[in-house]
Order: C-alpha cells, then structure tokens, then sequence
C-alpha cells in the first residue's frame, strides 16, 4: 500500500517548509448570520444576508426558514462582485444552494458539497461579497437566516 500526502502534509514535511496559510491550519472560525423577515417576498426577491471578507475559507453553513408559503423555493448564493484582480463576477443565486422547496419550516445545509463551495475561498476586493438568498415560485412570508461558519486567519 502506498502512502499518499495532502498538499497540507506535504507542505509542512518539505525541504525547507512550505508554511500553510492561516485558512487551511491554525485558523480562527467566524461565524457570519443574517436573519430577515418576509412579509410578502415576491419570487425572484434577492435578500442581501451579511458581507463575507477577502480570503474567507467557507467551512459549512445552514439555510433556516419558517414555512413560506405554497410553491415557495429559497436558493442560498452571491451576488455580483469584483474579485481581486479587479474582474467583475457575476452573480450565482444558487453557488451554495440549490433552489429546494420552502413550504415547510426547516433548517438544511448550504456548502454542503464541493460542487456548492465547500472549502472554496472567497475572492473578492475590499468590499467583500454578498450573500444571498432568493426566493422563488410564489411570494413567500415568514423569517429566514443563513449563516456560514469561515476562517480568515
């Protein structure tokens, strides 16, 4: 059997030692959370959650929400930004939640595959990037949250 390393391990094992980032081990978590109360959110309403910084190492998250409403759906995502090169990124309603059903009260996961940003890092300029939920099928009401657990430093 062969013994594999990871480009953590083999960074600390190197000749000299390569140091891993601060993000990846030895990090701080901080924990972002944005509540909203719908009283009436149209679908296709985009809510702006809370602002996540430069270099942010997105952990897990959860999605929160009293029952919405009939044919109601919430996606969790970004809105558009500039990243730090200075090129504008387009907004993704659904980068860390795929549109699911909102007609029951709930709490589900968000980053919850690499395909949904599990352990990406955020890109952005000094003004962060903003995340999103949206609403979608039919007007909903009631409260939402989402909250994303992060390492900067």
């Amino acid at each position: 059997m062969a013994t594999v390393y990871s480009v953590q391990q083999t960074n600390a094992t190197a000749d000299p030692v390569v140091k891993n980032p601060s993000n990846v081990l030895g990090g701080r978590i901080r924990v972002a959370h944005g509540v909203y109360e719908a009283s009436s959110l149209a679908s296709g309403d985009v809510i702006q959650m809370f602002v996540l910084p430069d270099g942010a190492r997105l952990l897990e998250g959860s999605l929160a929400h009293d029952a919405l409403g009939g044919s109601t759906t919430l996606s969790v995502g970004y809105a558009a930004h500039t990243n730090s090169a200075g090129t504008a990124v387009s907004a993704a309603a659904a980068a860390y939640k795929a549109a699911a059903a909102s007609t029951g009260a709930q709490k589900v996961d968000i980053l919850a595959t690499l395909a949904l940003g599990s352990g990406t890092v955020t890109d952005t300029n000094e003004d962060g990037m903003i995340v999103t939920a949206t609403m979608g099928g039919a007007a909903g009401t009631g409260t939402i949250e989402v909250t994303i657990k992060y390492v900067v430093d």
